[in-house]
């Protein structure tokens, strides 16, 4: 692969920019400055370094970030930072999305990724992957009070009950809680996003975005001119 389409599928901008960064020599491969764009390298195992900073090569993104309090996990955040803002600019540019979601208030590990296949897999509601949390309680807890979460709660945004498939008490202040999501928990986020990059492209007006999982979606939908133009042949 040439330089300058590694650049472009890390998420270090646009062709141009990929380009730009290239001839400019700020990146160096192998200890040494590369700044011919047009320069082949194989990409297994590859280890880049641009602006000081060093890069794993990754055809497709899958990590890991202990989302801290006060951010939300959406692309438009309403009142809090997004949690996207705690990922470097490549991870964001190249289009990782949250698998799931984690509220304003909550701590814990949320897994990105910009692998469509696999994040398919783990948020349509067809699959009933359960997400386990691990929740510890600032009042002690009773079987009672486990009981009430798997007959179900109304939250304050839904009068739907939401009730948990099951609540572990492992003790007085730490609950085990395994949910599945009634709804695909990325679809505002993931309709969201597209419209924001679709609108950006010269000489589309408006943009509208259908959210579909049947059929899964590969390639094979792509034009060849699309197909051509992102080196996906």
């Amino acid at each position: 692969m040439i330089l300058e389409d590694i650049l472009f599928t890390q998420g270090f901008g646009t062709r141009h920019d990929c380009r730009a960064i290239a001839r400019s020599g700020l990146v160096e491969i192998g200890g040494v400055v590369r700044d011919d764009p047009d320069e082949d390298f194989e990409t297994e195992g590859l280890a880049f370094v641009v602006r000081g900073e060093s890069w794993p090569y990754r055809e497709k993104a899958i990590l890991a970030l202990h989302k801290p309090a006060g951010y939300e996990c959406s692309l438009k955040p309403s009142a809090h930072p997004s949690v996207m803002t705690l990922l470097p600019a490549p991870l964001r540019r190249r289009g990782v999305q949250p698998v799931g979601r984690l509220d304003v208030d909550t701590t814990g590990v949320l897994l990105f990724t910009d692998d469509g296949r696999l994040l398919h897999r783990l948020i349509h509601p067809k699959r009933h992957v359960s997400k386990v949390y691990e929740v510890t309680l600032k009042h002690p807890a009773t079987e009672a009070f486990c009981e009430k979460l798997r007959t179900g709660v109304v939250l304050d945004d839904s009068p739907k009950p939401v009730c948990a498939k099951d609540v572990e008490l492992v003790d007085e202040r730490h609950i085990r809680m395994t949910l599945t999501a009634p709804n695909c928990p990325m679809a505002d986020m993931l309709v969201e996003d597209v419209n924001q990059q679709v609108a950006k492209v010269d000489g589309v007006k408006a943009v509208n975005v259908i959210l579909t999982f049947d059929p899964v979606w590969d390639k094979s939908m792509m034009s060849e001119e699309a197909l051509l133009e992102l080196n996906m042949f």
